[in-house]
């Protein structure tokens, strides 16, 4: 426990550097620049939607774009969607989930402009599989083969973090409370299920996605509804909650007293980035394997991964939070852990409200162990080559298994700090690189189905 003690206060002292200023001010910083110079590509989204289920059979890739935005999905409709959401609520107050809505509803243009480069750089493998993510942009791109280096370093990492320990850790956390599994167990098991997929590739892991993220959100809305439908008399009080706390740290509304606007946007801005991953770079990687014509239109359908994610699951999830907490009035002094306030929450629903909770946690964190999993083996690959995959894959399940065994905060804290160090040569990348979207955009933008005719290089395997 010393050992543990002691690796608590270093990540914290990093994490007080990263997010208390830093990553805020980059992010917001980004989502805000991309969006003006992308001439607010918000306002393209539904066209986006439409593009995502629109199969584009005859380009180049090796999944469709739906299953590479499914596969994005996996990763990202995880349990931040969730269980972080409820953290931030616990720790920064109700207005952390306005911070971590706009997070989202700016990052569109972040997830755009990142994937839009993931495309325009990718690669090819003598074996006909596409490379790509911000490791490839910035060497191809910027010739910044240092940072591209760093990134992946710190991306496969992260993959062992926020893709599989968290998600493990969530998972068992579930069957142990309401089942009375002991961790261990769900951990093995979840490892094993795991590595029969991932040893499938990224074809295996797109199939699964494709299957599994749209039965897992609409489960998980259908039962948000429901729980704000019986919460309906605090439905605008919690809206009310939620944009005042934002700013004003003295304020109390419905009961409920705000945390100093810091500290809401601190927790809201880490768990929107930690929900959606716009900016960090994660979803790009698969992005680039899509079947697309031109870099524009997959990155349109890359973007929508961030408004279904943040702007519509994690606005009802923090809908559904503050107005049960205003509804019961709970005492937010006494709770510090997201995952009592989401018992508590779906709690309400007679009988079957837990197993909702169960089955969503479930499914999310799942998903996101494969999606993350490909991450992870994208960067292994960049780093060592195809041999270092094999290690790499034995590392991950080995991580699944062992994650039920490690305390929650320490493992939360630890996806923090390497979300921030991933996705600052990302941004460094989508920056430095604007000039490239904005060409990219005004080529394709009102051409979608225009062929991109440029040459993708082939690399050895």
């Amino acid at each position: 426990m010393g050992i543990l003690n002691s690796i608590q206060a270093c990540v914290d002292s990093v994490n007080s550097v990263l997010w208390d200023y830093l990553m805020i001010i980059l992010l917001m910083g980004a989502h805000l620049f991309l969006t003006i110079r992308t001439g607010f590509i918000q306002k393209k989204t539904f066209k986006a939607i439409k593009l995502s289920v629109t199969k584009d059979p005859d380009a180049e890739g090796d999944i469709s774009q739906f299953g590479a935005l499914t596969t994005a999905l996996a990763s990202t409709i995880g349990t931040g969607n969730i269980i972080g959401v409820g953290t931030a609520i616990a720790l920064g107050g109700p207005g952390a989930v306005f911070w971590c809505w706009l997070t989202g509803v700016f990052g569109i243009a972040t997830k755009y402009a990142e994937s839009l480069i993931s495309v325009k750089y990718r690669v090819k493998t003598k074996d006909g599989r596409m490379l790509g993510g911000a490791m490839y942009a910035l060497e191809r791109g910027l010739h910044m083969k240092w940072l591209a280096v760093l990134f992946a370093v710190f991306a496969m990492i992260a993959s062992l973090g926020i893709g599989c320990m968290v998600q493990s850790n969530a998972i068992a956390n579930v069957w142990t409370e309401n089942l009375g599994v002991p961790g261990w167990i769900v951990g093995v098991v979840c490892a094993v299920v795991t590595m029969f997929v991932i040893f499938g590739g990224v074809k295996a892991i797109a199939n699964v996605c494709e299957k599994l993220v749209p039965f897992m959100s609409a489960f998980y809305i259908i039962g948000c509804i429901g729980i704000l439908i019986y919460n309906y008399q605090y439905l605008l009080p919690a809206l009310q909650a939620i944009v005042t706390l934002a700013f004003d740290g003295n304020a109390v509304v419905g009961g409920l007293a705000g945390s100093g606007m810091m500290i809401a946007a601190r927790y809201g801005v880490a768990r929107g980035l930690f929900s959606n991953e716009s900016g960090m770079g994660s979803a790009p990687i698969v992005a680039a394997a899509a079947q697309t014509r031109n870099p524009v239109r997959q990155a349109l359908v890359s973007s929508t991964g961030t408004f279904w994610d943040t702007v519509i699951v994690c606005a009802m999830t923090g809908l559904v939070l503050v107005s049960t907490i205003m509804r019961t009035g709970l005492d937010m002094g006494t709770i510090k852990d997201g995952s009592v306030l989401t018992s508590l929450a779906f709690g309400q629903i007679p009988y079957v409200g837990r197993l909702i909770l169960v089955v969503a946690i479930v499914t999310f964190a799942y998903s996101t162990i494969l999606g993350w999993a490909y991450y992870g083996e994208r960067c292994a690959e960049y780093l060592g080559g195809k041999k270092i995959l094999m290690p790499y894959r034995i590392i991950y399940i080995v991580g699944i298994a062992v994650a039920p065994l490690i305390t929650l905060q320490l493992v939360w804290d630890l996806a923090d700090t390497f979300n921030a160090l991933m996705a600052i040569p990302n941004l460094v990348a989508v920056l430095l690189l604007s000039n490239v979207v904005v060409r990219e955009t005004k080529k394709y933008i009102n051409n979608i189905d225009a062929k991109d005719t440029s040459p993708i290089p082939e690399i050895k395997d």
